[in-house]
């Protein structure tokens, strides 16, 4: 490393914390680890499209962790405030399960652990800028993927339709788009930060958007534009603006049912909107009555009955079509704290690493602009609909969290001696 020119030692070192013991040992653990753990953790990602096979591979690379004594990673300083983060949510869940009007119901959400140790093993394992690459890769090859098979169901059902919505490979159009959205905001940071050296990864924007308006998916088509709004004032200004007069020129060729879905958006009188205030005025009544715990996970399903507005649609909801709103109704305001926190601290390392290497002119400025946009996008959808709770948006959004703290990992010893 000692060939390195002095500029190149320069910009990394811009972009680290302070050294500490701690931090000093963990290129020394990025070099313990196993192979096979990070192979199996990649491999989780991109299997995806199925929840059964993603599980078997997450567990496999779980299991391939302590012979690698990768964990002495977590030790750094950056990452102790999302670990902390992240111990609350859990000790949240298991509290509010116990003091859950069903324990017994409440107890299965307590599956969502194993999940979350897609974050934890991403603070673990991925230490290194060409680890980040290639698990956004993977992200993006299996959100591309998906996006063609939508394609075929589209095509199939004769074009966009309420009845028949394109859901992939997998079981709900949900999921669906918010895969969608989060490969798609992933997508337009490249493009903004590299433009035409994307090679073919700039063609799967195709296929991507136009899944993603397919599946008449109000939620992810508002975090789509909130991530481009983050995405424009973030990045190359003029140039990502020519693309607002392309999509409204492109919104008055759509089919009628686009048409019909977007501006229904905004129309107070659509009966899904006014249901949906109904759900939120339910919620809050619910957090009214147990801030600190909640009803229980997996509750808000068979107490809706007793909370139910006499106006609204439905007399049973699955959820209450609100990812914050669910965690707060479920297991109370300390838990969604701890959410916030858990999407919050990554996105403000990811901004400020993208503000620190010179915004779009960093080598590495695709990478961190990427994690903005699409925990923007993905949160800002929240507010319409419980993403959260949909396993496989939820670990992808997880594996997200965890890049850029990967990121902030020196590639040799050697930089910091500089």
């Amino acid at each position: 490393m000692a060939a390195l020119g002095g500029e190149q030692t320069a910009t990394v070192l811009a972009v680290e914390e302070p050294v500490t013991p701690a931090d000093a040992a963990a290129p020394v653990a990025a070099g313990r680890r196993s192979p096979l753990a990070l192979v199996f953790y990649w491999a989780h990602a991109a299997g995806l499209f199925s929840i059964a096979l993603s599980n078997v591979l997450l567990g496999v690379s779980t299991l391939a962790v302590p012979w690698a004594r990768p964990l002495e990673g977590l030790r750094r300083r950056a990452v102790r405030p999302l670990l902390l983060a992240l111990a609350a949510y859990v000790a949240l869940l298991g509290l509010s399960a116990l003091h859950s009007f069903d324990p017994r119901r409440s107890a299965r959400a307590l599956s969502e652990v194993f999940a979350l140790c897609t974050l934890l093993l991403g603070l673990a394992l991925v230490k290194r800028e060409h680890v980040v690459r290639r698990l956004r890769d993977a992200v993006l090859l299996l959100v591309t993927a998906e996006s063609l098979v939508g394609l075929v169901q589209l095509v199939v059902a004769g074009g966009p339709d309420l009845a028949r919505r394109p859901h992939g490979t997998l079981s709900h159009y949900m999921t669906f788009s918010g895969m969608l959205l989060i490969g798609d905001l992933l997508l337009l940071a490249e493009l903004a930060s590299r433009g035409r050296r994307m090679g073919w990864r700039a063609l799967a924007l195709l296929p991507i958007n136009a899944a993603l308006l397919g599946t008449l998916t109000r939620s992810a088509w508002v975090g789509l534009a909130a991530g481009f709004v983050a995405l424009v004032l973030l990045s190359r200004r003029r140039v990502l603006l020519w693309w607002v007069p392309v999509m409204l020129l492109l919104l008055l060729v759509m089919p009628p049912a686009v048409l019909e879905r977007a501006v229904s958006i905004v129309d107070p009188a659509d009966p899904t909107n006014s249901d949906r205030l109904c759900m939120a005025q339910a919620g809050f009544e619910m957090i009214r009555e147990r801030p600190l715990l909640g009803q229980g996970p997996d509750m808000v399903k068979a107490r809706y009955p007793l909370y139910r507005l006499p106006a609204a649609t439905r007399y049973t909801v699955p959820h209450l079509h609100d990812a914050f709103l669910e965690v707060a109704a479920e297991r109370g305001l300390p838990a969604l704290a701890a959410l916030l926190l858990l999407l919050g601290l990554p996105l403000a390392r990811a901004l400020a690493g993208y503000q620190r290497e010179g915004a779009r002119h960093g080598p590495r400025a695709e990478l961190w602009l990427g994690v903005v946009v699409a925990l923007v996008g993905f949160s800002v959808a929240g507010l319409f609909e419980n993403n959260w709770g949909d396993i496989e948006v939820q670990r992808l959004v997880l594996l997200l969290a965890a890049l850029p703290y990967g990121l902030g990992v020196p590639e040799e010893p050697a930089l910091r001696s500089g």
